[in-house]
């Protein structure tokens, strides 16, 4: 089932300028979907991954609204805090 704001990111998408922002912000917009779902699928508040991390539960929120940039060592301490690793991967750009 389609909404209005899927259907009007479809229209907006038309536009070559938005569609190459859009792009542009999709490895940043998966980075920050991976580690709410991972949290999530560990069963953790972001205040027990504070915790088990030591990274404060404030800068967990911020990396899980898109206000900060993490490192890969800061990304490295949320996995193992949620009992996974790390992996990154470059792709081919081909479809």
């Amino acid at each position: 089932m389609s909404t209005n704001f899927d259907d009007f990111l479809a229209e907006q998408l038309k536009d070559p300028e938005i569609k190459k922002e859009w792009d542009a912000l999709q490895p940043e917009m998966a980075i920050i979907q991976a580690i709410i779902d991972a949290r999530r699928s560990s069963g953790l508040t972001q205040k027990e991954l504070s915790r088990r991390t030591g990274i404060a539960q404030g800068d967990i929120s911020k990396l899980e609204k898109g206000n900060a940039n993490p490192s890969i060592r800061t990304l490295q301490r949320l996995a193992a805090g949620m009992g996974k690793f790390l992996r990154i991967e470059f792709v081919s750009t081909t479809i």
